[in-house]
């Protein structure tokens, strides 16, 4: 019984995770199918749990830093690390994910009406796992800066590195220990999906939806927008300008995309798998 209350109180203290969670498993469920979004939510919880646990222990593959467990009598917590924040991993690595499918697949495209045509090739490569655990990295760019000033927003003061970090006060270990963790996730999840379509398992709930290919793109996007309202509504001009130079320069990258015509399908007959 303590732990639903504990999870309806999480809810209730952090309700913009959710908001984007539950976002994430909609759109994960029409372009994945439910069996495969449970489980790259399985594999993204638990992959950042341990590296949250490792990292507030050994300092790997974080650096080293601290909960301040001011909140545990009202939100989840496991151990020494809120739910809150491993969670928010899942929708993160999946959005990251969404976004390097859409710089690498070729497009069908009709209007506003963009979607994938993607190939086992290329959805399970090398290249998009790369790329998707650098844009799941340039995420936290944007929003650790912010998120380690909770005290001056409704976050509230949630944890603190052992040393002042060279970034806005955060470490660069940090970041590339988003950049490892989202490779990890990104890793295992194409792993695993590759071996279940090589024998032929059908996920159930995939459905294909106008404009599909930017579901996951405008969440990705909605997570830089909402930090960069916070940034400067606490005041940090500096900050903001910062996060919002980022934010244009990743903008730029599916802008790109779109415009270059010479990689845009416009064929009605070409096979297309959602995201």
């Amino acid at each position: 019984m303590e732990f639903f209350e504990l999870l309806w109180g999480t809810v209730l203290l952090r309700p913009y995770v959710f908001i984007f969670l539950l976002s994430y498993l909609g759109i994960a469920v029409l372009h994945i199918g439910v069996q495969r979004s449970i489980l790259f939510t399985i594999l993204g919880f638990g992959i950042a749990f341990m590296a949250e646990y490792s990292s507030t222990r050994n300092g790997f593959p974080f650096g080293f830093y601290s909960y301040i467990e001011t909140t545990r009598d009202r939100e989840l917590w496991f151990s020494n690390v809120p739910f809150m924040d491993s969670i928010s991993f899942c929708f993160l690595s999946y959005v990251s994910y969404t976004l390097s499918l859409f710089l690498w697949c070729p497009l069908k495209k009709r209007g506003w009406d963009i979607r994938l045509v993607e190939t086992n090739a290329v959805k399970h490569s090398w290249r998009v796992i790369l790329t998707g655990a650098v844009l799941m990295m340039m995420l936290d760019v944007v929003i650790d800066p912010v998120s380690f000033l909770g005290d001056r927003w409704f976050l509230g003061q949630i944890y603190t590195y052992q040393e002042q970090g060279e970034y806005f006060n955060i470490p660069l270990t940090n970041f590339a220990g988003w950049f490892v963790v989202g490779l990890t996730i990104l890793f295992c999840f194409t792993r695993i999906d590759a071996w279940l379509t090589r024998r032929g398992f059908r996920d159930i709930g995939m459905r294909q939806v106008p404009g599909q290919a930017l579901l996951g793109l405008a969440v990705y996007f909605g997570v830089l927008v909402f930090t960069l309202g916070v940034t400067f509504y606490i005041g940090e001009f500096f900050m903001g300008l910062s996060g919002l130079g980022v934010t244009l320069l990743l903008l730029s990258l599916p802008l790109v995309k779109v415009f270059q015509k010479e990689r845009v399908s416009k064929s009605a007959d070409s096979p297309v798998i959602g995201e």
